[in-house]
């Protein structure tokens, strides 16, 4: 009689060779490394989760102060405060999507020389990370949001609606580039040094610290070319009514973000067949 196995484990073909009906079997393990993720960076920490409020907010009062008083630079008409933590929430989300996933392979080769398990759950555990983190600083966002509707200060508008899609597009450019970037490093460890660099350049070079009526016609859009640009002045639109709702630019950032995610699922794919060997 011919034995029936519950798993059986085959080597990858494709390309794009993508078991979603296993990722799905391995749902539980997504949610370990959630939480494991959680515990990790606040663990033996004074302060511990309060961290995940305490980052966006002192970031921003120094953006005001810096950018908003000292450099005087225009915010649209709308509160400052407002301004800058509108847009550092969205950055700060973005940018720890792409740093920490570029580690994925380095970061757990622990673990993935021991037990098999789907290994594109690590960078999608690390994305819903900081997505729950995120929601958390929402909350402290959505206090002030009010505080200055009530006053009149800004109006927010229907297109708050497209949000979650606009923080879909933002997720899938973050964790594709991230596990591109995780697949580079395998051979290439430099990578991880250009990594923290480079986003500090791509942080200016995004309407984080200034709106883009303040950048002369010439460079804007050289500016809005960089697929996060669109969806930051997006939210502050939705949020803030400020700026304006740059549809096409917004069209072209979700192209990005499927291309993104598509060229760093195949590098992936193809990198973890023979990684241990490299790492």
């Amino acid at each position: 009689m011919q034995e029936k196995w519950s798993t059986i484990i085959k080597p990858k073909v494709g390309l794009l060779d993508m078991n979603l009906k296993e990722f799905w079997q391995y749902r539980d393990l997504l949610f370990l490394l959630v939480k494991r993720n959680f515990k990790t960076i606040y663990m033996q920490t004074i302060l511990g989760p309060l961290w995940i409020i305490i980052n966006p907010m002192l970031t921003t009062i120094v953006f005001t102060i810096i950018f908003g008083n000292i450099a005087n630079i225009g915010t649209d008409g709308v509160p400052q405060f407002l301004f800058y933590m509108t847009g550092n929430l969205s950055w700060i989300y973005f940018s720890t999507c792409l740093i920490q996933t570029s580690n994925t392979f380095i970061a757990n080769a622990h673990i993935f020389g021991k037990v098999y398990f789907p290994r594109l759950i690590t960078p999608v555990a690390v994305v819903i990370t900081n997505l729950g983190n995120l929601c958390i600083q929402a909350l402290i966002f959505f206090g002030f949001l009010a505080y200055y509707t009530i006053s009149g200060a800004v109006k927010p508008n229907i297109y708050i609606l497209l949000v979650p899609v606009l923080l879909l597009i933002i997720s899938l450019i973050g964790l594709g580039i991230g596990i591109i970037i995780s697949s580079l490093t395998t051979k290439y460890r430099d990578l991880n040094v250009l990594v923290g660099f480079g986003m500090q350049l791509w942080m200016y070079a995004t309407p984080v610290v200034y709106p883009i009526s303040e950048i002369p016609e010439r460079w804007a859009g050289l500016i809005m070319l960089n697929p996060i640009s669109s969806v930051t002045e997006a939210m502050r639109f939705a949020f803030l009514g400020s700026g304006e709702f740059p549809l096409g630019y917004l069209i072209y950032s979700a192209v990005f973000a499927v291309v993104a995610i598509v060229l760093g699922l195949i590098m992936f794919s193809h990198i973890e067949r023979t990684f241990m060997d490299t790492v």
